[in-house]
């Protein structure tokens, strides 16, 4: 077992941090680390929290984690912040709004950056979910970049996914565009103390009733005013109910199965990517020296690239 595995199951805190920098930084030990966690995961509940720039959600996460602490339960938060297309760097400013649970040992708050993800989620935070389940949280929660109708990767990770709106946002039907639909298993309507809360919650009704009337679970609209520190309870008790839908109607079993799959294609094409982009590192030379068309030329590159893998394979079952 690698040792940063075995670390990680006597829940040495510096080696969940340093297993995260390694899947950040895309390690070389990071497959084999991952394959000797995977066994110790699968027990944590994942709480995804997402919605529109603005609407609250790190201000809500935040009094979430008091009340999960009231409940003597072991809470870790994977904040995801937006990455700058210019200087790749990120302002990880859910830190900074969190910066009362850093002294709690049963809390462990990590911010990443997008690193270019197009759905909310860096490509690295559902290993990072792993490690921290695998480290014994009880809750995970997931708080995505909030990029508003392009984040949809929160449905592929989280067994529980809220989206938070506010009063005075703008149309509701904006909120539903694109997907958000789909993957709200529950709403918050967060700022709760401002007017327009009622009629945002009729016109959310209003769209369930469009869009949710026939399913088996209809999301919960819940109003919360974290500013105040108010509706959390009501919030956590909806999502005791959603992990209960979960396990007695056996959609919680199909999600994991489906999220599997794709994550296992996921890994397949990341690794494929990672090994082709160094075989085209190897051939530069003669690709700058060649006069052929990008077309052709690529064609011929990925025909060699797949003869030399089958080579590999060959002289590792001794057929060469």
């Amino acid at each position: 077992m690698h040792m940063l595995a075995e670390q990680i199951l006597q829940k040495d805190i510096r080696a969940l941090a340093r297993a995260i920098t390694y899947v950040e930084n895309d390690h070389e030990d990071k497959l084999a680390l991952m394959s000797d966690l995977y066994p110790a995961t699968g027990k944590a509940r994942c709480i995804g929290i997402t919605g529109a720039p603005g609407a609250g959600k790190s201000t809500f996460v935040n009094r979430l984690i008091d009340y999960l602490r009231s409940l003597d339960l072991r809470v870790a938060v994977c904040a995801i912040d937006p990455t700058s297309p210019f200087s790749g760097g990120a302002i990880l400013g859910d830190r900074v709004r969190m910066a009362k649970h850093f002294t709690d040992p049963k809390v462990f708050i990590r911010s990443m950056g997008t690193r270019g993800s197009l759905g909310g989620l860096s490509r690295t935070t559902k290993d990072v979910i792993k490690i921290m389940d695998a480290f014994g949280f009880d809750v995970i929660l997931i708080e995505t970049v909030g990029v508003g109708q392009s984040e949809l990767d929160i449905m592929k990770v989280a067994d529980t996914t809220a989206v938070v709106v506010t009063p005075g946002s703008g149309d509701v039907i904006q909120v539903f565009k694109a997907g958000i639909m789909e993957i709200a298993d529950l709403f918050v309507i967060n700022k709760a103390d401002l007017p327009g809360v009622g009629p945002l919650h009729a016109q959310i009704n209003a769209m369930l009733d469009l869009a949710k009337d026939h399913e088996a679970w209809r999301p919960p609209v819940k109003r919360v005013s974290a500013a105040k520190n108010e509706g959390i309870a009501e919030f956590w008790a909806a999502c005791e109910a959603h992990a209960a839908y979960l396990l007695e109607s056996g959609e919680g079993m199909k999600r994991r199965r489906r999220n599997k799959e794709r994550e296992i294609l996921e890994i397949i094409q990341d690794e494929a990517s990672r090994r082709i982009e160094q075989f085209f590192i190897e051939e530069k030379e003669h690709i700058a020296a060649s006069s052929l068309d990008p077309y052709t030329l690529a064609a011929r590159l990925v025909d060699k690239w797949f003869q030399n893998q089958e080579k590999e394979i060959m002289q590792k079952n001794g057929e060469l």
